[in-house]
């Protein structure tokens, strides 16, 4: 399985999805019983990144950062070839990198996040505080690609909150590339150029020059195909 939940590797426990019903939960143990089989589970952003990385946007790259922008914002990382998943199995959780101090609450109940700034979810909010209380991030999208000028310039904050992000992200891991995913990640041509420009002035060369930022390939698979490979490698492992 792949869950939008964060693990602790010592106990097997689910701890905390912020956009699920899920806390303090051994999912393994649960589904396992449930299903009379032999269960293993990862992050499904960890999931989608062993994916894309083996099979689809970013095949052959050994360095990669990976951010789902749905109505939240998941993240993994392959580090030298391999998953990095943290000293607890909590780690990468990309979509909670403090963008803004004090800035907007986040699901998870923290502030300024990049998922409270550069998400389904953060779009939504900005559209409401825009047009109404029934806007919606889609109708934030479609009157930026209509080319009014208050949503142009609210996707372009939202881009630029992203590209903080994946500057922080050059200068801590130097990526040869970061691949975009997610329902969000459709409006990467409104987010794209105002996230270049901060990656250009605020991320460290040679990194930011080298980096590609790509679109995903394998869509709503990714996941799928990651947790084959997550019950792969704990068969392998005898887990």
């Amino acid at each position: 399985f792949g869950i939008p939940c964060t693990f602790d590797s010592r106990t097997g426990m689910a701890v905390q999805a912020a956009n699920a019903p899920l806390a303090d939960i051994a999912f393994h143990e649960v589904m396992s019983e449930a299903l009379g089989l032999p269960v293993a589970v990862d992050n499904d952003a960890n999931c989608a990144v062993l994916a894309e990385a083996r099979f689809g946007a970013a095949a052959g790259c050994s360095d990669v950062v990976m951010l789902t922008l749905g109505t939240g914002v998941g993240g993994g990382l392959i580090l030298d070839g391999r998953p990095y998943r943290g000293a607890t199995g909590s780690g990468a959780e990309l979509g909670h990198i403090v963008i803004q101090v004090d800035g907007p609450e986040c699901a998870c109940g923290g502030r300024g996040h990049l998922e409270a700034i550069a998400s389904g979810r953060a779009a939504g909010r900005v559209a409401q505080e825009l047009y109404g209380a029934n806007a919606t991030g889609e109708d934030l999208v479609r009157r930026a690609e209509d080319g009014e000028p208050k949503a142009v310039e609210a996707m372009a904050q939202i881009g630029r909150g992203l590209g903080a992000a994946i500057a922080t992200f050059v200068n801590m891991f130097e990526p040869e590339m970061v691949v975009i995913g997610g329902g969000f990640g459709v409006s990467n041509d409104l987010l794209r150029e105002p996230a270049g420009e901060v990656i250009l002035r605020d991320g460290l060369p040679p990194g930011r020059d080298t980096l590609e930022i790509v679109e995903a390939e394998l869509g709503r698979d990714a996941g799928v195909i990651g947790a084959a490979m997550i019950a792969l490698e704990a068969l392998d492992s005898g887990s």
